[in-house]
């Protein structure tokens, strides 16, 4: 079986842009279709994408 999410960043050289699907599925059940896989962490230096 397949696992895998979508996570995309595009970075300038002063900024970064950065999304993820805001999809949680378990087998082929969509559970939850807005979550957030974004995070910032350390005072809003660091993004974070997760599944």
């Amino acid at each position: 079986m397949i696992h895998s999410t979508t996570i995309l960043a595009v970075r300038d050289k002063e900024t970064v842009a950065m999304a993820g699907d805001g999809q949680i599925t378990f087998q082929n059940i969509i559970m939850k279709h807005q979550a957030n896989k974004i995070r910032k962490l350390y005072k809003g230096k660091i993004l974070a994408g997760f599944a």
